[in-house]
């Protein structure tokens, strides 16, 4: 958990449990299994325990949203960092109960429920017809493939938005066809955010996947924010410190053009794409 969470797109962030079984290729080197075992914990696979948490912990949420409350201003909180709230396990019901009455009590918070499991909320969730207004859906899709697995789901639920993390992005998305349309009562997508993998193992990110996920976004006027390049980044926007021992990789760019990624950290290959940061969000009356 954590208030003024370091993840570009959200304020806070909070678990319910730590703990989470790998499901798709985007959770080959999870940063939130790593991170557990760096602390000595062992939490992931269907036979591991999962961590829960005292009522201390249960309870920063309800000071974000007195202090939301007075400011007059909303915030994010992203749900979960360390696990995936619509994990189907018996022993996590209790403690999911819990988080849907949490959310209810805290009306001044957004509460952004990523899932990499977008198809068991029907049967976890207690909300049928219009879900409370302070819930953002998201699913989570690194490839073309998942993004169909995934998002007739996620349309099929009617929440205040609707979005889609392709973080980290492991192939070309087109997304357009499920982009939400301006005017239109028909289901959509409302936010897209994207992003490359980080930690030492990290896989590269083509740069045309990204500007394509972007620029898809722009002609749908559907908010996008890209996260990071992650790990990778392209060689020619990265100012110093590149080590003559980087690794190196050529990718096709969009015009045909070659791209050279360097392996070089998050830090230094840093958030620009074509120039500028994309940090936009949707709009919720």
């Amino acid at each position: 958990m954590g208030k003024e969470s370091k993840i570009e797109w959200t304020h806070h962030t909070f678990n319910p449990w730590w703990g989470c079984v790998r499901v798709s290729p985007a959770c080959k080197f999870c940063y939130a299994e790593t991170w557990a075992k760096r602390l000595g914990e062992d939490l992931w696979g269907g036979k591991a325990d999962r961590r829960f948490f005292s009522d201390s912990h249960w309870n920063e949420p309800i000071k974000w949203d007195r202090e939301a409350a007075t400011d007059g201003k909303r915030r994010r909180v992203f749900c979960a960092s360390m696990a995936d709230v619509f994990e189907n396990r018996k022993d996590l019901h209790v403690a999911r109960e819990r988080l849907w009455q949490l959310i209810e009590a805290t009306p001044h918070l957004d509460w952004l429920l990523l899932t990499k499991r977008i198809e068991h909320v029907k049967k976890l969730a207690p909300w049928s017809g219009k879900w409370p207004r302070n819930i953002w859906l998201g699913a989570s899709t690194e490839k073309q493939n998942w993004l169909e697995k995934r998002v007739d789901h996620l349309l099929s639920h009617d929440v205040s938005v609707r979005f889609v993390s392709a973080e980290p992005l492991l192939g070309h998305l087109e997304i357009a066809p499920w982009l939400a349309k301006p005017n239109s009562k028909e289901a959509g997508i409302n936010w897209v955010i994207a992003g490359g993998e980080s930690g030492v193992n990290a896989r590269w990110m083509n740069p045309a996947w990204v500007e394509s996920l972007r620029d898809q976004c722009r002609e749908a006027g559907v908010p996008f924010h890209f996260k990071q390049w992650g790990h990778w980044g392209p060689e020619e926007i990265i100012k110093e410190g590149i080590s003559a021992r980087a690794q190196r990789v050529e990718v096709v760019g969009r015009m045909g053009e070659m791209i050279r990624m360097v392996k070089v950290g998050k830090t230094k290959s840093g958030r620009l794409l074509d120039g500028s940061t994309w940090d936009e969000f949707p709009i919720v009356l």
